[in-house]
C-alpha cells in the first residue's frame, strides 16, 4: 500500500511544473544597420552559432535597416536586399526607424518580410497599405516575451525624413501611446521596448514606464558598454553600420526577470562566414556602373564639413546659384580617401533621392531658413557654400545657437538685404521657414548635380576647408 501511494505521489510530482526553475532568454540585437549588406555573411554565421546553442534565440532590429548603401537603396525594389538578408538570417522582428520612410517602397518591403514591423506610435491610413503591429508576443520555450516598438519624431511631429515620404501616415509621440500596453507586463514573463527613439529618450522612457525589463535602442548611434541600467531597466544600443551587435541574456525565475546581461560583439571581426549569404551578397553587388570613376580626390576628405562644402560648391556651379547650403544629415559618409571617386561613392554620400531646389532669399531670410531648419542646434546647422558663418553658442546651454553672422568667403561684410539665388536639396525648405513662393524645384537629383560637378572638375581637393566658425558667449 505504501509503495502504491509513493508511486502515485512520484507520478504526480513528475507531471507538475517545477516552480522556481530558472530559465534564460537569449536575444541578439542590431540597430541602425543602414544597409551594410557586406557584414551579413559574418552576422549569419554568428546567428547560426548562437542558435546551435539556443534554438529559441530571438533576433531583433531597432530600426534604420536601410539607407547608406546604394547597392541596397537603388535596387529595383529599393531596400529589398536588406529584407532578403534579414529573412535569410532569421530576424524575428524590427521596429521602424526614420529612414525606413526614405522612399515609397515600405509597403512592398513589409509584404516581403518574414518578420513583423513592431511600432506603436504609427497610424497608417488604409491607402498607404503599411501593415505594422504595435506589439508582438513571442513564445520562448513556454515563456512569453512581449515587445512594444516606437519610432522617433522630429519637432514637426513626423520621423526625420522628407514630409512627402509620410503622406497618409499619422504619428503620436511614443510617451503618449506606450502606456496603453502596460498590461503586457502582467501577461508576459518579459517586456521589451524596441526603440528607435535615441539614447536620451530611452532613459526618459525607463523612468516613465518602469514595467519594461529591457530597452533595445537605436537612432542616436550611441555605443554603450553593457552595464547601462536605468531605473532597473537594461538599455542597449550600438554605433551605426554594425559598430557592434548586442547579445543579451535575461534570467527568468518565478515569473520575474532576476538578472540581465549585455555583451557587445564586433560582428565585423567574427571569424566565420556563411557561404550562402556570401553568394547572395555577391549577387546584389554585381553592378559595374557603380564602379565607374567620375573624379580623383587629390587629398583625402577628413571631415563631413569638407564633403559638405564640396556638395555646396556643386550646387552653386551646376544650378548657377550665388550661395548653397546642405544639411549635415544629408552627408552620409564621414570621410573619403585620396584617389578614385566612383558613382557608388556619390550615392553613398547622398543616398536620399533628393531633388535640387533654388530659392530667392535675402541674407536675413537665409539665416532664418538655416536656424529654423536646425532649431538652433549647432549639431544640425547646415554646411554652406559661397559664404561663411560665425555661430555664437549660448555659454549656459552648450550646443544652442544664440546668433549667426555671415561673411563673404574673403571675410568681407555680407549684405543681408540683398536677394540671392540659394541652391539646396528639397529636404531643407520642406522642414524650415521660408517665404511663400521662394522655392523653385529644378527637377534634377542632387546626386546627378554632384556627378556632373565632379566629372567637369576631374580632380578635387577640399582638405582643410572650413566655412563654419564656432564661438561661445
Amino acid at each position: 500500500m505504501r509503495q502504491k501511494i509513493f508511486v502515485t505521489w512520484l507520478s504526480l510530482l513528475l507531471l507538475c511544473p517545477v516552480f522556481g526553475q530558472k530559465k534564460e532568454i537569449h536575444i541578439l540585437a542590431a540597430n541602425d544597420m543602414h544597409a551594410q549588406i557586406e557584414v551579413f555573411p559574418q552576422l549569419a554565421a554568428l546567428i547560426d552559432s548562437l542558435r546551435a546553442e539556443d534554438p529559441s534565440l530571438l533576433v531583433f532590429s531597432a530600426g534604420d535597416n536601410r539607407t547608406g548603401n546604394p547597392i541596397n537603396d537603388k535596387y529595383r525594389i529599393p531596400a529589398y536586399p536588406m529584407v532578403a538578408l534579414m529573412n535569410l538570417t532569421g530576424f524575428n522582428g524590427s521596429t521602424l526607424g526614420n529612414h525606413e520612410f526614405d522612399v515609397h517602397s515600405l509597403s512592398r518591403l513589409v509584404g516581403l518580410s518574414n518578420f513583423r514591423y513592431i511600432c506603436a506610435n504609427i497610424f497608417p491610413s488604409d491607402s498607404v497599405n503599411i501593415k505594422t503591429v504595435p506589439y508582438q508576443i513571442f513564445d520562448v520555450e513556454g515563456l512569453k516575451v512581449g515587445v512594444v516598438g516606437a519610432v522617433q519624431l522630429s519637432p514637426q511631429g513626423i520621423p526625420s525624413t522628407h514630409p512627402d515620404n509620410v503622406k497618409g501616415i499619422a504619428f503620436k509621440p511614443a510617451e503618449e501611446v506606450i502606456g496603453q500596453y502596460e498590461w503586457l507586463s502582467s501577461e508576459c514573463d518579459v517586456t521589451i521596448l524596441l526603440s528607435h527613439l535615441g539614447y536620451p529618450k530611452d532613459i526618459e522612457m525607463a523612468h516613465q514606464f518602469p514595467w519594461f525589463d529591457l530597452i533595445i535602442g537605436g537612432h542616436t548611434h550611441t555605443q554603450l558598454k553593457g552595464d547601462e541600467v536605468e531605473n532597473g531597466i537594461l538599455i542597449t544600443q550600438n554605433k551605426n553600420k554594425f559598430g557592434r551587435v548586442t547579445y543579451i541574456t535575461l534570467t527568468v525565475d518565478s515569473d520575474k526577470v532576476t538578472d540581465k546581461k549585455a555583451e557587445y560583439i564586433d560582428v565585423k571581426k567574427y571569424g566565420k562566414r556563411s557561404g550562402l549569404v556570401d553568394a547572395m551578397v555577391a549577387h546584389f553587388n554585381d553592378n559595374p556602373e557603380f564602379r565607374r570613376v567620375v573624379a580623383i580626390a587629390d587629398r583625402p576628405f577628413e571631415t563631413r564639413e569638407e564633403l559638405g562644402c564640396m556638395m555646396c560648391d556643386a550646387y552653386i556651379s551646376e544650378c548657377h546659384a550665388d550661395l548653397a547650403v546642405e544639411n549635415p544629415g544629408g552627408v552620409r559618409i564621414d570621410s573619403h580617401p585620396a584617389g578614385d571617386i566612383t558613382v557608388l561613392d556619390i550615392l553613398e554620400m547622398d543616398p536620399f533621392d533628393n531633388n535640387a531646389v533654388v530659392l530667392e532669399l535675402t541674407g536675413e531670410e537665409l539665416v532664418t531658413m538655416m536656424r529654423t531648419y536646425c532649431h538652433d542646434r549647432y549639431i544640425s546647422f547646415p554646411f554652406v557654400g559661397g559664404f561663411k558663418c560665425e555661430l555664437i553658442l549660448d555659454r549656459n546651454e552648450p550646443g544652442i545657437i544664440k546668433d549667426v553672422k555671415l561673411t563673404t568667403l574673403d571675410g568681407r561684410k555680407f549684405n543681408m538685404k540683398k536677394k540671392y539665388r540659394v541652391a539646396t536639396n528639397n529636404y531643407i525648405p520642406a522642414t524650415s521657414k521660408i517665404p511663400e513662393g521662394s522655392a523653385h524645384m529644378l527637377n534634377i537629383q542632387t546626386t546627378d548635380i554632384l556627378t556632373r560637378f565632379l566629372e567637369n572638375n576631374k580632380t578635387v581637393n577640399y582638405q582643410g576647408v572650413r566655412r563654419l566658425t564656432v564661438l561661445s558667449r
